[in-house]
């Protein structure tokens, strides 16, 4: 039987984190507020806890959960690597509404799903959630909703759709952004956005400069090492004669004369100005630029 827990009042809450807590160990679901959406929750090295999400939210494993941890140590101890902009990322945002997608600990003893080596990584700015995530350790959590329903932000909302494959609700009121978070890809040269969320674009711009786009991708992949037209160093571009003289130059011929009194033809002040980019006259009509509409 579900079991529901008022965080509003001290009481319940303190009783509701042990519960939950105690149900994450036995390898049962929770149902936990951050400052996104609501999230349900498992244990992360409990491989049939995690299976039990993802039937729960009736997701298939080649959608895993991303894992919530309450402190950038206990991050840096599931990855590989943060890569170049992870730790400038984390400095920024956590705790808050990024999710960094990195190359998982292979010594990691874990099953998360099709996770191709990787794992996405987030501490979420709540208090309720971080008190929480301490006494658990990591947790893989996604959003507390049955897959394509949208994401709940109460707990009264998350149990509508998961009922009793829950084991503990902890009720924390309202969550705050009710927007998933912005998840960023650091497992290859070049940031990639993933998906679009709480932080927005601009923001992560500014941290990494460059960021790719998944909705932009090329149709091919663009391969940064291979020239646009091969060249072949050792042929020259046509055969050179290195035995034959270059043509005479005759330094006791004058140059032609020049006639320092005749000055160049004036400029017509009449004629219009030229714009470089369209080709046309300040006095013709152009068509707008891109951006010049208000």
């Amino acid at each position: 039987m579900s079991r529901r827990y008022d965080c509003s009042d001290a009481v319940e809450r303190s009783r509701g984190i042990g519960e939950a807590a105690s149900a994450v160990r036995r390898g049962e679901l929770i149902v936990l507020p951050t400052d996104t959406v609501y999230g349900v929750g498992a244990d992360a090295f409990t491989p049939s806890a995690v299976q039990a999400l993802l039937d729960a939210k009736g997701r298939g494993r080649d959608m895993p959960p991303p894992v919530l941890v309450g402190s950038v140590r206990a991050a840096s101890a599931l990855v590989e690597d943060l890569g170049t902009y992870g730790q400038d990322l984390i400095d920024e945002f956590w705790p808050g509404a990024l999710t960094i997608v990195c190359r998982a600990n292979q010594n990691l003893l874990w099953d998360l799903g099709e996770t191709k080596g990787t794992v996405a990584v987030r501490m979420p700015m709540h208090e309720l959630a971080i008190e929480l995530l301490k006494e658990t350790g990591p947790l893989a959590v996604s959003s507390a909703n049955l897959s394509g329903s949208p994401a709940a932000r109460t707990a009264a909302e998350a149990e509508d759709m998961l009922g009793e494959t829950v084991a503990v609700y902890l009720d924390g009121g309202p969550s705050g952004a009710g927007e998933a978070s912005t998840i960023v890809d650091l497992t290859g040269v070049v940031p990639r956005l993933l998906r679009r969320g709480a932080i927005p674009e601009h923001k992560i711009r500014a941290v990494v400069g460059v960021l790719l786009d998944t909705d932009d991708e090329p149709d091919e992949p663009v391969d940064l090492a291979k020239p646009d037209t091969p060249v072949d160093l050792d042929k020259p571009s046509a055969p050179v004669d290195l035995d034959k003289p270059a043509e005479p130059v005759d330094l006791d011929k004058p140059a032609a004369p020049v006639d320092l009194d005749k000055s160049a033809a004036p400029a017509d002040a009449t004629e219009p100005d030229t714009d470089p980019a369209s080709g046309k006259t300040a006095d013709e009509p152009r068509p707008d630029r891109p951006g010049d509409a208000g």
